[in-house]
């Protein structure tokens, strides 16, 4: 045998190395999108669950016979958290159908400045809606101001 016929091949090619960088863009490019719209989406859901919790504060001030207009401080809520760039109440705790507790949201472009809000129905129930666009909306969140 020749010492041509022995020689292996070691390496890899130019053009295998180029498709390799190909596919590994195609997926980036497929990747970020998605990772961003996750984070969105996880954003908003967080933003409602820093003021969901001001709820029952807010049910338990009702039902103590609370009068005059609702303050954030009754809620045990904080001004603003790192999901949200501000936290609201309104509403008079003696008007069952008037109170609203509202996250103003921060953080991914796609959410920021967005609103998500919990009010309270005349029946007591209280219902989410939010002006974040539809993918981005937590589940039982309706379209809102």
């Amino acid at each position: 045998m020749s010492m041509h016929a022995m020689k292996h091949q070691k390496g890899f090619t130019l053009i295998e190395l180029m498709i390799v960088v190909a596919i590994i863009g195609i997926l980036a490019a497929i990747a970020i999108p998605a990772y961003q719209n996750y984070v969105a989406r996880s954003q908003t859901a967080a933003g409602l669950a820093d003021i969901r919790g001001g709820v029952t504060a807010f049910e338990e001030r009702i039902q103590i016979g609370g009068a005059g207009a609702a303050v954030l401080a009754d809620t045990g809520l904080a001004a603003a958290t790192t999901r949200c760039s501000a936290i609201a109440v309104t509403g008079n705790y003696s008007d069952p159908a008037d109170q609203q507790i509202r996250c103003t949201l921060q953080g991914n472009p796609q959410v920021q400045g967005e609103t998500i809000q919990l009010t309270r129905n005349a029946t007591g129930q209280w219902v989410c809606t939010t002006s974040v666009d539809e993918p981005f909306r937590p589940v039982g969140c309706g379209a809102g101001t």
